[in-house]
């Protein structure tokens, strides 16, 4: 009498065209909650540093939290909400990052605004475009990567 053991099969690969529609919704999802984002982050930096006259510094540090709130929500409700169920640690990992985020998008704005004279009211928000598209794409695969994983990963 011979006893078979099975061993447990690998799942089928997942063909290539199916994976790059996944990463193509996925940025563009991405894009969609970003996008809301940066309108809510140039909105609440032109506000109080053009409308209410506050320091650059401050006014791009305050805009970029308000928008690190929103983005939270269409992050976790819209673009990963196929995504890991909301942990402690995934809003730790998100607030961790999203602050590293903030970090770089400030010292890229004052490097922009101090350091090359983008001072103006226009050149301003030049410097802030300019440092939110360099820290998104941070944010982008911080992200998808350790923040908003597939249960799989884990």
């Amino acid at each position: 009498m011979t006893v078979q053991t099975a061993l447990p099969e690998a799942p089928p690969a997942v063909p290539v065209l199916v994976r790059v529609r996944r990463l193509s919704m996925e940025i563009v999802k991405f894009g969609v909650v970003g996008g809301s984002g940066v309108a809510v982050n140039f909105l609440v930096f032109n506000l109080l540093m053009h409308g209410l006259g506050w320091a650059p510094m401050t006014a791009t540090v305050m805009a970029s939290c308000v928008a690190m709130a929103t983005n939270y929500l269409g992050f976790r409700f819209y673009a990963y909400r196929d995504r890991a169920s909301r942990t402690r640690r995934q809003i730790a990992l998100f607030f961790g990052f999203s602050v590293l985020g903030v970090v770089m998008e400030s010292v890229l704005f004052y490097a922009g605004y101090h350091g090359a004279g983008m001072t103006g009211p226009f050149a301003s928000n030049v410097a802030k475009a300019l440092s939110i598209v360099l820290a998104s794409a941070f944010r982008f695969l911080v992200y998808r990567t350790w923040v908003f994983q597939h249960d799989a990963h884990r």
